[in-house]
């Protein structure tokens, strides 16, 4: 087998399991009314079970790249896969809602550890030339779970068992532990760092209350004080942590990664960029649904146009990077993103679906084009050391920057009811909402431009350095 073979098939590997994960997050919302009466509970109530695997993500993350480089990522990552397959056949198994939320919070616990060790075991195999092409395979899950979880969901349980949502990881769990044994090595770090306690329960309480806090707003599933005294609690316990950071020599999550140009403008920047775009597998199917009246398999089959972007993106884009250049690319695009979100402002219920369609496939070709050139620059100057807690601190970042992006766009929906006095959004209520998010996107271009503009020449290709490191 070729270098070129093999990396391909690791980052398949990789992006097999990250599309588990992905999916897994946002595949139960649409079978919650079927699982709810399966275990003769209220859908409202059930949805504690998508809170809990949040939140379990949100705890564990941080000492994924710690248990790497202390266990070796080969063997985290094969825990992460089968933790994950176990919480998934609990899961399926469940006849009560506590046995589905308990099962819920072990799949959390291997999907926190699964998508950045994956990413770390990627970084450690692929050479820094070829981290573009890997990235276009590693950021495709991102872009196809949200989009294709719902209608799978929806589609499973209408014409089978709501429980092979779940068992569906069985095969694949299996499949992907061969792989994972069969062509990745064991890398793990010589000089392992102490483990930073009290920075782990800062950031676990902290980032739990961010994320559960976000979670709720606009839906009226807890009080608004309960609420805010969750968003509140986990600022300040996030800022405790900031403090503790600087004052400890291995802390959990290491800021000190943001001292690197690169690191900082993509982590930065691309936090505000999927702030926006996180509201759109949110804002989507609820404006096709609700505000136009299509059904949910309507709705499914127009919202996977987004996919359908992003994977033709794929074919083009270290032809585009090398080309242009990161910063060009990322500037420009984050643009065109936005305003292409802002764009489905336009849509009505009269609108032809082809044209809807077309504006989501176009949409999802850049927005893909955009997560790829994010998270290849952003590991394009960080030394190999520290590649471990540069994957924790990304995640870490992605995961509260898409639960952001879903609250945000609730929020937005409740604001515009509340001003009108309403229950029900409109069309008019969904326009809105698309031009806020879409602004909110825009934000991240001042980031972009303070990249150097032969920034990642070494991973892009572009220019002399790029040039230099290919030949």
């Amino acid at each position: 087998m070729t270098s070129g073979t093999r990396q391909l098939l690791i980052s398949l590997i990789v992006a097999c399991a990250m599309f588990m994960q992905n999916m897994d997050s946002t595949v139960i919302a649409t079978a919650l009314p079927v699982i709810a009466k399966s275990l003769n509970e209220s859908p409202l109530r059930l949805n504690v079970a998508i809170t809990c695997y949040l939140l379990s993500l949100a705890v564990f993350v941080p000492i994924s790249g710690w248990t790497a480089d202390r266990l070796g990522a080969r063997r985290v990552f094969s825990a992460a896969i089968i933790v994950f397959v176990l919480g998934s056949v609990g899961c399926g198994l469940s006849n009560s809602l506590w046995m589905l939320v308990v099962s819920r919070i072990i799949q959390g616990m291997g999907g926190a550890m699964m998508v950045p060790v994956g990413r770390l075991v990627l970084l450690k195999t692929v050479p820094r030339s070829e981290i573009v092409r890997a990235m276009s395979y590693v950021s495709l899950p991102a872009m196809l779970g949200p989009v294709t979880g719902p209608p799978l969901g929806g589609f499973i349980a209408t014409y089978g068992s709501w429980r092979w949502i779940f068992f569906i990881n069985i095969p694949i769990g299996i499949l992907g532990l061969v792989l994972i044994n069969l062509f990745i090595e064991d890398f793990r770090e010589t000089g392992t760092r102490p483990f930073d306690l009290p920075g782990f329960v800062l950031t676990g309480i902290g980032l739990a209350s961010l994320a559960f806090g976000f979670e709720t707003i606009g839906r009226g599933a807890v009080p608004l004080s309960v609420t805010l005294t969750l968003l509140a609690a986990g600022m300040v316990l996030m800022t405790l942590y900031v403090r503790h950071a600087r004052n400890t020599e291995f802390p959990v999550i290491d800021l000190s990664l943001m001292r690197i140009p690169t690191y900082a403008a993509a982590t930065i920047g691309g936090f505000l960029f999927r702030m926006g775009m996180g509201a759109l597998p949110f804002l989507l199917p609820l404006m096709l649904q609700v505000g136009f009246g299509l059904s949910a398999l309507q709705s499914g089959l127009l919202t996977f146009a987004s996919a359908a972007g992003a994977m033709t993106m794929k074919l083009g884009v270290q032809t585009i990077i090398r080309a242009l250049g990161f910063r060009t690319v990322m500037v420009v695009n984050a643009i065109i993103s936005a305003s292409f979100l802002t764009s489905y402002a336009l849509f009505r219920p009269s609108t032809p679906h082809i044209v809807i369609f077309l504006a989501l496939l176009s949409g999802g070709f850049f927005r893909s084009l955009q997560m790829t050139s994010i998270n290849s620059l952003g590991y394009a100057d960080v030394p190999a050391p520290m590649l471990s807690r540069a994957t924790s601190l990304t995640s870490m970042c992605q995961q509260l920057s898409q639960a952001v992006g879903v609250a945000t766009g609730a929020l937005l929906l409740f604001i515009f009811l509340a001003v009108r006095g309403e229950h029900q959004p409109t069309p008019l209520d969904f326009s809105l909402a698309f031009v806020a998010v879409g602004m909110i996107g825009m934000l991240s271009v001042p980031f972009f431009m303070k990249i150097s503009p032969d920034a990642g020449a070494e991973v892009s290709g572009h220019g002399p350095g790029g040039k230099l490191a290919q030949s």
